[in-house]
C-alpha cells in the first residue's frame, strides 16, 4: 500500500466506516422488506392468502427491482471497503451514490405502490407505455427515472474507483493482472485479489450502465412522444445486456469479502498465480458477451448470436468460480480456523455460487431453455445465486464488521435458519420448474400448490434467519462505531 493511500485511509477512516455501515444498514432493511414481499407472493400462489393479480404484479416488480438494487449496493459496499486499503477513494462519492440510490428507491416505490406500475423490473420496451390502463404514463416515468437515478450514482462510483485504480496502477490492464496472466511480469508484482476483482467489475459495469442509461432515456422519450419509435428487439438486447452484467457483477464484488475475510481466520494469505489473473481477465470479456442466453426464446435473433451466447454462458462463470472455490478450499484446509457465523456465511456464499451455477448453465443451453425458460426453474437458479451466494457473502460481511459480541446470542440460529430455509425455498422453485410450473403467474392451479406451500415454509425460515442476522447487525452498530472511533 502506498504512503498516499495509507494517509488517505487514516484521515478519512471514521467517515468512510460510517458510510459503509450506512450502506449495509440500508441493504439489511431493504433485504428484509423484499424477502417479505417475496413471501407474500408465494403465500398468494399457495392460496394461503388472497392477493389481487394487479397487486401481485406490483409486488413482483418491486421485489425484483429491490433485490437487484440492494445486491448492487451491498456488493459495492464490500468492494469499496476493502479496495480502499489499496487505492485512494472518495468517501463523498460513496455517499453520493447512496443518496442517488435512495432517491431512485423512493421514485420506484412510488411508481409501484402509488402509481400501480407493474411491468416487471426489466421494463421491457415498449411495455412501460402499454399498460392497458393499469398505470399512468407518469407512474412509468417515475419508475424509469428511479432507475436512471440509481444508475447515475453507480456510474459516479465506478468512475471514482477507476480514478483511484489508475492513480496507483497506471492502467486497468496492470490492475487486472494481465501481464502476470501472460507471464510477462513477476507474480509478486501482481495486484491484490481485491484490486483485480474491482477492476473487472469497474470495466463491465461502467459499460453495462451506459447501455442501460441509453435505453432508459429512449423509453422515457417514448412515453411522452409515442411517435418516437425504437426497435423493440434492439431495446431488449440493450436491457438484458445491462441487466445481465449488473446482476452478475454483484457477486464479483461480493467475492472480495471471501478474499479478504477468510485469510483473517486462517492466518494464510490468499495466494494468487497466473491462473487467478487469467481467470479474472477471461471473465471480464465473457461476462460482456454471455447475455444472449436471456434471449434464446427470441427466435428472430441471429442464430450465431444465440450459439455464442450459449457457449460463452457455459464458460463465463467457470474461470473465476474455479479459482475462488479452489482457493477457498486450499486456504481453509487444515488451517485450524475457528468457525463463527461470519466465516461460515462467506464460505456458504462460495458454495452457493458453485451450486447455483449448475441450473444456470442448464438453462443457458438452447435445447433446455426452450422447455424450461418460462418456468419457475429460472427464478430457482437465480435465487440460489442470490440467496445462497451473493446475499450470504453480504450477510457474512455485515456480521464481520459488527464484531463477535452479540446482545442476544442468536447469530448461529440465524445462520442455520437462513441456510435451511433458503435451501428449501430454492429447491421448491427448481422442483416446480422441472415440473413445468410457469413463472410470473399470479394464480396457480391446484396441482402446483404443494410446491408453493413448501416454498412458503422455506421462505418463512429464510426470512427469520435473515432477520436475526440483520437485527443483530443493526443492534451492534453503535458499539461498532464507538470501537472504531476509539482506534488511534
Amino acid at each position: 500500500m502506498t504512503t498516499a493511500v495509507i494517509e488517505t485511509e487514516r484521515s478519512g477512516r471514521i467517515g468512510a466506516r460510517a458510510a459503509v455501515l450506512a450502506y449495509l444498514a440500508v441493504c439489511g432493511i431493504v433485504l428484509l422488506l423484499m424477502m417479505l414481499l417475496g413471501l407474500t407472493m408465494r403465500l398468494a400462489q399457495a392460496q394461503s392468502i388472497e392477493l389481487s393479480p394487479a397487486l401481485f404484479y406490483v409486488l413482483m416488480t418491486m421485489h425484483g427491482a429491490g433485490m437487484v438494487g440492494i445486491a448492487g449496493l451491498g456488493g459495492a459496499a464490500i468492494m469499496w471497503h476493502f479496495l480502499r486499503r489499496y487505492v485512494p477513494l472518495s468517501t463523498g462519492v460513496l455517499v453520493a451514490n447512496l443518496v442517488f440510490f435512495l432517491i431512485g428507491a423512493v421514485l420506484i416505490l412510488g411508481a409501484g405502490f402509488i402509481g400501480g406500475f407493474a411491468a416487471g423490473w426489466t421494463f421491457l420496451f415498449p411495455l412501460p407505455a402499454l399498460s392497458g390502463f393499469q398505470w399512468s404514463v407518469n407512474a412509468a416515468a417515475a419508475y424509469l427515472l428511479g432507475l436512471v437515478s440509481i444508475g447515475v450514482g453507480f456510474l459516479l462510483l465506478y468512475l471514482d474507483i477507476a480514478r483511484g485504480i489508475l492513480s496507483v496502477y497506471r492502467g486497468l490492464g496492470n490492475a487486472l493482472g494481465v501481464k502476470q496472466a501472460l507471464g510477462l511480469a513477476p507474480l509478486a508484482d501482481g495486484p491484490p485479489p481485491a484490486v483485480a476483482a474491482a477492476t473487472m467489475v469497474t470495466i463491465v459495469n461502467t459499460t453495462g450502465i451506459v447501455f442501460g442509461a441509453a435505453v432508459l432515456i429512449i423509453s422515457l422519450v417514448n412515453l411522452y412522444v409515442p411517435s418516437f419509435a425504437f426497435d423493440p428487439l434492439a431495446a431488449k438486447n440493450m436491457i438484458y445486456f445491462f441487466g445481465h452484467v449488473f446482476i452478475n457483477a454483484t457477486i464479483y464484488m461480493a467475492v472480495i469479502a471471501v478474499y479478504e475475510i477468510l485469510p483473517i481466520y486462517t492466518h494464510r494469505p490468499w495466494r494468487t498465480n497466473r491462473a487467478f489473473y487469467l481467470a479474472w481477465g477471461l471473465s471480464t470479456a465473457m461476462v460482456l458477451i454471455a447475455y444472449p442466453h436471456h434471449l434464446l426464446m427470441d427466435f428472430v435473433m441471429p442464430a450465431w448470436v444465440l450459439i455464442i451466447g450459449q457457449v460463452v454462458s457455459w464458460l463465463s462463470g467457470l474461470p473465476v468460480l474455479f479459482v475462488t472455490a479452489f482457493g477457498t478450499l486450499t486456504n481453509t484446509y487444515r488451517s485450524g480456523l475457528k468457525w463463527d457465523v461470519a466465516a461460515g456465511l462467506v464460505f456458504l456464499g462460495v458454495a452457493g455460487w458453485v451450486v447455483g451455477g449448475v441450473p444456470a448453465v442448464l438453462d443457458a443451453t438452447i435445447a433446455v431453455n426452450g422447455v424450461m425458460h418460462n418456468t419457475l426453474w429460472v427464478p430457482g437458479h437465480f435465487h440460489v445465486y442470490l440467496l445462497l451466494g451473493m446475499m450470504a457473502m453480504m450477510l457474512g460481511f455485515m456480521t464481520y464488521l459488527a464484531g463477535a459480541k452479540s446482545p442476544f446470542g442468536m447469530a448461529p440460529v440465524g445462520f442455520w435458519l437462513y441456510l435451511i430455509g433458503s435451501s428449501v425455498f430454492v429447491l421448491s422453485l427448481l422442483a416446480a420448474g422441472s415440473a413445468s410450473v410457469p413463472r410470473r403467474f399470479a394464480v396457480h392451479l391446484q396441482a402446483w400448490l404443494p410446491y408453493d406451500q413448501v416454498g412458503s415454509l422455506g421462505a418463512c425460515l429464510s426470512l427469520a434467519g435473515a432477520a436475526i442476522l440483520v437485527v443483530r447487525f443493526l443492534a451492534l452498530l453503535p458499539a461498532a462505531a464507538r470501537e472504531d472511533a476509539a482506534k488511534p
